[in-house]
């Protein structure tokens, strides 16, 4: 692109952008646009040699905010909701015991899109209702050690209430891993303070994520090394707890300073335990090292549970021969919690040609169990799946409530049910607070399919579908919840019948259910039921106090059935749409390759959306973001374009949208 070609604001008359003085309407020369990638890491120096395509080698040290380029892009913007715990699905799922630990590897260390890309295959994360924290796994001795997770994954996790923690590996000598970066991380300045503990805070606070897991496993150190250690991570713990971070120790290094894996707590490792949150204990555990961990946990006065006993299921997934007793046992008080390195296996080991859904019924069967339903675990299943022994949360706690069934990954993208990009897309950061318990079904008669559909969807790119004989009245719970009624409240459902007839009823409770796995005490309310698309709004008339579950029950008057929902939101009045963004702009440009940003928008934005506006009038949608920047790459002049337009929108909590700002491109 010709540098000297400028970028000219299109935003009507009444709009911020038409505010601007003349100068700020049109833009300064551009950088050139580089697609940004999640950042990575060495602590200090730098290896020898040149780095291989496509791997940028960068020093923690020199890192500050100001000079990041690809901050705007990698900074997480949703905030960790809070959590309650309804009561459980099952009598032997359990509040207050065992926590779950993910360690998961989203992509490469070098080249990791920071905001999602053009394909629908990607570890989907969506059974967040079980865990408690992710690890951005990766890290490795030719790209970088030390990783930030990009802000997708930030932003999903913390709508679910997961906190997500950036990666230290320091790899073993027969990996690449030299001593030298382990001494470069404990460095101490000439005030005997850890400067790159400063610096691992600082990033966390300016990417918006919650803390760092801490894996120093390159052999060959000495008392003095693990003394050093020590001090950082003590030092680590303080700053990170001041800024609300937390701090995680993998079972590696010992107090001599010497790599000796324990699979227990011990004096070995008991005062790096002490210096920061929780432990991940090693696979080499077994159900006495467990127990006498739990007790000396005790003793020092911590909970057991802030030990995660490690489960590697990277290469078997639920074919993993697990002692689950010695973890988490169904007749007494759970010993420790649960750590899953890799459980993005239930995606990986799937053959090439695999779809979103072939991935979601892999995850589900991890998560939840052969059995499919979490109130009704299979007890002849030897994978102990985590719905069998962990409470779910939620975080639906505020009205305004809406969910699309959004899962973050899509072979298109819908808006109002009608496809506006025929591209397939990941980006975790559009999804949904998803349904905590997939999938609970009541029923005395044939229990249908219930999944995440990606056929159809009435916005982003997934829908629920229920499909099945439905011969007796069916029950599908959907939402633990915490919604206080008031006079105005309502419920919106939109759905769509594709297959036979049915009665549709919406399932409203404002108590628990008597008995763990007990049905909810519901209160149904006919909602209209036709062929296509629509939205019915539903009032909660006579009911008061608060909302603890949301469900429908489906009743055929002509099966099999194929039923649809697209949409479901939980609202009093209708709140206005949000403000259009101010400021867009194009930040860099190389050929097709285009950097947008645009200034906060005031209020509630749940994201925003980019649009590239056709000759014809069409829209054609390029991407999502909750950042206030994005990137996309490959852009094409339409026949005979000498100017492309787009637009960008700020969606709100119940998916309506603002008036759009648009900016023009010359080609």
């Amino acid at each position: 692109m010709n540098p000297t070609r400028r970028t000219v604001l299109l935003a009507g008359a009444g709009t911020a952008a038409a505010l601007l003085p003349s100068w700020q309407a049109v833009a300064a020369p551009k950088a050139a646009a580089s697609a940004p990638y999640a950042s990575y890491w060495y602590p200090d120096s730098l290896p020898s040699g040149s780095p291989g395509t496509g791997i940028t080698w960068r020093s923690l040290k020199a890192w500050r905010a100001a000079d990041d380029a690809d901050l705007a892009f990698n900074a997480a913007s949703v905030p960790l909701a809070a959590r309650f715990t309804p009561a459980p699905a099952n009598p032997t799922a359990r509040a207050g015991q065992a926590r779950i630990q993910s360690l998961v590897s989203f992509g490469p260390t070098a080249s990791n899109p920071s905001q999602g890309s053009a394909t629908a295959d990607y570890y989907a994360l969506t059974h967040w209702a079980y865990i408690d924290e992710l690890v951005f796994w990766g890290g490795s001795s030719g790209e970088g050690l030390i990783l930030a997770p990009n802000a997708p994954i930030v932003d999903a996790a913390h709508r679910h209430g997961v906190t997500v923690l950036g990666n230290i590996f320091l790899p073993p000598v027969a990996y690449g891993g030299q001593l030298q970066w382990t001494r470069d991380l404990v460095q101490k300045d000439s005030a005997g303070r850890y400067p790159l503990a400063a610096r691992l805070v600082a990033v966390a606070e300016a990417y918006g994520f919650d803390g760092w897991f801490v894996n120093a496993e390159t052999g060959g150190g000495n008392a003095a090394l693990g003394a050093d250690m020590l001090g950082f991570m003590r030092e680590l713990k303080t700053l990170a707890r001041a800024k609300g971070q937390r701090v995680t120790w993998y079972d590696s290094m010992t107090v001599n300073g010497s790599v000796s894996w324990q699979g227990a707590l011990n004096s070995q490792n008991q005062p790096f335990f002490e210096a920061a949150d929780d432990m991940f204990v090693d696979f080499r555990w077994t159900a006495s090292s467990l127990a006498s961990s739990g007790q000396r946990a005790d003793q020092l006065g911590r909970s057991r549970y802030e030990l995660w006993a490690g489960v590697d299921v990277e290469a078997n997934g639920w074919n993993k021969s697990v002692n689950w007793d010695a973890m988490v046992p169904t007749g007494s008080a759970h010993v420790v919690s649960v750590g899953f390195y890799r459980p993005e296996w239930t995606r990986n080991h799937l053959p090439e040609g695999r779809t979103p859904g072939d991935f979601h019924a892999a995850d589900d069967r991890f998560w939840t169990g052969r059995s499919l339903d979490p109130s009704k675990p299979d007890g002849a299943d030897s994978w102990r799946a985590p719905a069998v022994s962990v409470a779910d949360r939620s975080t639906v706690t505020s009205v305004p409530f809406a969910s699309v069934f959004n899962t973050g990954h899509g072979l298109r993208w819908y808006e109002d049910g009608k496809v506006t990009s025929q591209t397939p897309w990941n980006h975790l950061g559009l999804q949904d607070r998803l349904p905590s318990r997939r999938w609970v079904v009541r029923t005395e008669g044939e229990r249908p399919s219930v999944t995440f559909d990606f056929a159809d969807a009435w916005r982003g790119g997934s829908s629920v579908l229920v499909d099945g004989a439905l011969d007796e009245p069916t029950i599908v719970d959907l939402y633990a919840t915490r919604l206080p009624v008031t006079g105005d409240t309502v419920v919106e459902l939109t759905h769509r019948v594709d297959a036979g007839a049915v009665s549709v009823e919406l399932a409203v409770a404002t108590a628990e259910p008597g008995t763990p796995g007990g049905t909810p005490p519901y209160t149904y309310i006919p909602v209209n039921s036709a062929g296509g698309w629509q939205t019915v709004t539903v009032p909660l008339t006579g009911l008061t106090g608060t909302v603890r579950s949301l469900g429908v029950r489906l009743t055929a008057t002509d099966g099999p059935v194929r039923w649809r929902l697209g949409a479901l939101a939980v609202r009093g009045g209708r709140p206005p749409a949000p403000a259009a963004p101010v400021g867009l702009r194009i930040t860099g440009a190389s050929g097709g390759d285009l950097r947008f940003a645009w200034n906060a928008t005031p209020g509630d934005v749940r994201h925003y959306t980019l649009h590239r506006l056709l000759s014809d009038g069409t829209r054609r949608f390029l991407g999502g973001t909750c950042q206030r920047a994005y990137f996309v790459g490959g852009l094409r002049p339409e026949q005979g374009e000498q100017v492309a337009r787009f637009e960008v929108r700020a969606v709100g909590e119940l998916y309506t949208s603002s008036a759009p700002v648009t900016i023009s491109h010359t080609w």
